[in-house]
């Protein structure tokens, strides 16, 4: 039980941990990529609103003077007026115009191309553009990707102009840093997931010593209780041969102290199973073990005026320890026939799913509240709380149930569909 709160507790914090940076990773990728997108949709609305360039850059290819310098536009916008336009991570004012790698066209009213401008590209070929352009404008969108080629369109009165801004660098930088961050995110994880298994022993401690002494409590009370109930009952019996006539309190005394050494009973076997859980488990028919466990249940079932059928699938194997799993199907049948009303039905059904043999009770029961089915494998819980004097039983068949079937390497839960039947399956794998 203390591995399987130390297991849930790591599973718990690695989510956790996993779970916040996969949020804060992913809330500033999606961020950085809005941001990109919105740099590079600032850059088009200049170039589309300037006709395919930047304010003030009047020279274009032959016709710009050889200075032996790159152009300098004759007027390039500072903060006020159309200024704010520049305000990119690109680069402001008149560094932004030599940063942007573009190219534009413009398309006739009848749709086809009636010039090009390459003149501040140089990774695409002519017919490689013009066969980008002609793809978007045929797809009627207003901005869009195309590639890793941001674009926008313009319609004017006589063209219609669509500018195309590489984005390579910016998603470049876009990319190295998604890889950065989900790298070290994992990373993250890995070294909180280590420091986890270095001090999970010591945060689970406090409990797994509470646990131990708990269960220590309840063997040794066991052991303690046993020689006072057997005395208590020679002396009723003793009594009793000594009157004449049969005693009303005798005879409650003698039923009581019955009921306590079966409680008693119950108590260490369930604690001696959650203890050590290590069984002798060998090879053997489950098949064979459950038709003559279920057989006795048949008579019982008829005397109390209930409907038990089963089937068992033949020739299933499993490791596991004959007499433990055979308290097993005796734990299952008995809270099945206990709690099932008069006229009730009982199912049992063994059958093979997949590397596991399926082990399946289903009976009928007065209505159940939602959600209560799995709270039956705690301790001292009833299907009825009403009808617990008149069963006689004590709540603890499911819980030694549970804990001899998790001893033999399987798992058992239970479901009320209807709230008006139960069904508990147990499953043990395979030999």
């Amino acid at each position: 039980m203390i591995g399987k709160l130390r297991r849930k507790f790591i599973i718990a914090a690695i989510i956790s941990v996993f779970l916040v940076l996969g949020v804060l990773i992913g809330s500033i990728n999606v961020l950085n990529y809005r941001s990109l997108i919105a740099e590079a949709d600032r850059t088009l609305e200049v170039l589309t609103a300037n006709n395919g360039s930047f304010p003030g850059q009047m020279f274009r290819g032959s016709d710009r003077p050889d200075t032996g310098s790159p152009p300098v536009p004759e007027e390039m916008p500072g903060e006020g007026g159309t200024g704010a336009l520049f305000g990119t991570r690109r680069g402001g004012g008149r560094e932004l115009a030599y940063q942007s790698r573009y190219y534009s066209v413009w398309f006739a009213p009848e749709g086809t191309v009636s010039r090009i401008d390459l003149e501040h590209l140089v990774s695409l070929t002519e017919e490689e553009a013009l066969a980008q352009a002609e793809s978007v404008f045929a797809s009627g969108k207003e901005k869009g990707f195309a590639g890793e080629y941001r674009y926008c369109r313009a319609t004017g009165e006589e063209e219609t102009l669509l500018v195309f801004l590489n984005c390579e660098r910016e998603f470049s930088t876009f990319r190295d840093f998604l890889y950065a961050s989900v790298g070290i995110s994992l990373a993250g994880t890995v070294a909180v997931f280590l420091l986890l298994l270095a001090v999970s022993g010591r945060i689970v401690r406090p409990v797994a010593e509470s646990y131990a002494k708990q269960k220590r409590f309840i063997t040794d009370a066991g052991h303690e209780l046993k020689t006072p109930i057997t005395i208590i009952r020679a002396d009723a019996d003793v009594l009793q041969s000594e009157l004449e006539e049969d005693s009303e309190w005798l005879s409650d005394i003698r039923r009581q102290t019955d009921r306590l050494a079966d409680l008693t009973a119950d108590l260490i076997y369930l604690s001696k199973m959650e203890e050590d859980p290590a069984l002798s488990r060998e090879r053997m028919s489950l098949s064979e073990l459950v038709e003559e466990t279920a057989q006795p249940f048949r008579a019982i079932a008829l005397s109390k005026g209930r409907e038990f059928r089963s089937s068992v699938a033949p020739e299933l194997y499993v490791n596991g320890d004959e007499k433990a799993l055979a308290k097993l199907v005796s734990i299952l049948l008995d809270n099945a026939m206990k709690y099932s009303p008069e006229g009730g039905e009982v199912r049992l059904d063994l059958t093979r799913r997949g590397k596991n043999a399926r082990l399946t009770v289903k009976n009928s029961t007065l209505p159940m509240e939602a959600g209560s089915a799995e709270r039956l494998f705690e301790r001292f819980t009833r299907e009825d709380t009403s009808r617990s004097s008149e069963t006689g039983g004590f709540g603890l068949g499911l819980s030694i149930a549970k804990a001899v079937t998790e001893a033999n390497g399987g798992n058992i839960h239970a479901v009320s569909e209807d709230g008006r039947s139960l069904t508990v399956t147990a499953e043990l794998p395979l030999a």
